[in-house]
């Protein structure tokens, strides 16, 4: 008989335990996607799900969609997870990579006495808009996303995206795409960062234009699902029903296209499919994380078909958004224990995606739900330290007064020099305010960075730029926008 999973907490249920698998994955993850590169990660270990987990012998099971996707990740890439998981989990002595199991995940199933099914929640893309680990109430489970048809996740949807400056070009340009009248424009081409949202928008595009055509064929396929299945095909001698299957669809949704690169039979297939699709008034979007130019080595006839549409850039979350991103997670987890502060901290600190983002929320919230610890910026800080050390820019005094001295248009040498006059005190008085927010600096260190100043002098212009802060909306302002200029 299985024990349950081990946690700080007696008992914990399959729900919590779920949580902190995937958070142990989501930090696992974010390590090798720093070893291996950006796209080597999000085509081969961000699919990877952790899966059944066996007490007695220490062998944890992680799932891939396909027999080839984890073949290729057994045979390259086994070694560097078991390490990770046994630093992460020195109870994981054993990893097994096998393709995820053809069947629907419930709670509590157990496929033997010994192994413990790790629940749905588990099991669900990570991203900006995935029901969360610690609220469960997500319907839609791993496996049976591979067995619809259409591959979309009905919880990413219009209303759970939240929009901002930087994405609401794409986020309008999704629901035109989405309408029941004829777009303008076709195809739609996203192209952002990775982890900011754009395979969100994919699956809302299509849920949408679901609802509005029940009966539309709509198919969501990342470029590897495509390779795969073609090859797939290709080595069976069913190319032909690949192609009348394929070109069927009323919608086509293609994510990560930058990985057909260089596969030139590939190429060729998605070029006369793209064609069919456009040349039948069907509709097709397709996703990627740089613009139709910039991919090397495609063939110029594909670069044409991509870039004749309409192509809508989603940039780098600025810091509103980011914190309107996790007011929102915490509203739709209906939890009131987060502070401002915690939001605060969260949204300044982790700014290169926004999956990092909502994952490192719920990270925080399954750790403080299991140890019954407060939410804080204290455990934050403590908890997502490795995240937080490589989101973190190191920003330098010399950048804040240059910044400073451009916004408030003084010379660079009033930093550092004794006048007296309001105009030039101010600004001299922000910047050291943002050096203390923003450095590691001591008081000491930044008073010597402006002409040699004690330390006093400092903590006298911190305290009134704060109190400055609060009352005086125009100074608020300002350095608001300093803040923003700095972080971006």
């Amino acid at each position: 008989m299985s024990k349950p999973i081990p946690s700080p907490q007696d008992e914990p249920n399959d729900e919590e335990r779920a949580a902190i698998w995937m958070a142990d994955w989501e930090d696992i993850s974010s390590g090798l996607k720093k070893d291996l590169g950006a796209q080597i990660h999000a085509q081969w270990i961000r699919p990877i799900r952790p899966g059944n987990f066996n007490e007695e012998d220490g062998t944890l099971e992680l799932y891939l969609p396909s027999d080839f996707s984890a073949n290729w990740v057994r045979d390259r890439f086994a070694d560097r997870l078991a390490l990770a998981w046994k630093i992460s989990r020195p109870e994981v002595k054993n990893l097994k990579i096998v393709t995820a199991p053809r069947f629907g995940v419930r709670n509590n199933d157990k496929t033997s006495d010994n192994i413990t099914l790790l629940p749905s929640s588990a099991m669900r893309n990570a991203g900006p808009a995935m029901t969360s680990p610690v609220s469960g109430t997500g319907r839609t489970t791993y496996d049976s996303q591979m067995r619809d048809e259409n591959g979309l996740d009905p919880s990413q949807d219009f209303a759970s995206f939240v929009t901002g400056q930087t994405n609401i070009l794409a986020y309008n340009a999704a629901q035109r795409m989405a309408a029941g009248e004829t777009p303008l424009f076709n195809p739609l081409y996203l192209k952002s960062p990775t982890g900011q949202g754009k395979t969100h928008l994919l699956h809302a595009i299509g849920n949408a234009y679901l609802a509005i055509n029940p009966k539309a064929r709509i198919s969501y396929c990342p470029a590897e699902k495509f390779m795969n299945d073609f090859v797939c095909a290709l080595q069976r001698g069913e190319s032909m029903a690949f192609k009348t299957r394929l070109r069927g669809f009323d919608m086509l949704l293609v994510d990560d296209i930058q990985f057909i690169i260089g596969k030139n039979s590939t190429q060729e297939e998605f070029l006369h499919t793209i064609d069919a699709i456009m040349g039948a008034g069907k509709r097709l979007v397709v996703a990627s994380d740089r613009a139709p130019q910039a991919l090397d080595g495609v063939d110029q006839r594909l670069l044409s078909r991509l870039a004749m549409g309409l192509v809508a850039d989603i940039h780098p979350a600025d810091i509103d958004l980011r914190r309107a991103i996790l007011h929102a997670r915490i509203a739709r987890l209906g939890i009131n224990q987060v502070g401002d502060d915690v939001v605060e901290f969260l949204a300044r600190t982790i700014s290169r995606n926004v999956r990092e983002l909502v994952g490192s929320l719920n990270k925080l919230m399954a750790y403080a739900q299991i140890t019954g610890q407060p939410v804080s910026a204290a455990l934050a800080e403590e908890q997502l330290a490795d995240l937080l050390r490589a989101n973190r820019r190191r920003i330098t005094i010399d950048e804040i007064q240059r910044t400073v001295c451009h916004f408030y248009k003084v010379d660079r040498s009033e930093m550092s020099s004794k006048r007296r006059a309001r105009a030039v005190v101010r600004p001299r008085q922000v910047a050291m305010y943002l050096a203390k927010v923003l450095t590691p600096r001591s008081y000491p260190e930044i008073g010597r960075k402006f002409g040699g100043r004690d330390h006093s002098t400092v903590i006298h212009a911190v305290r009134l730029i704060e109190t400055l802060r609060g009352r005086d909306a125009d100074m608020d302002g300002d350095v608001r926008s300093l803040l923003q200029q700095l972080e971006s």
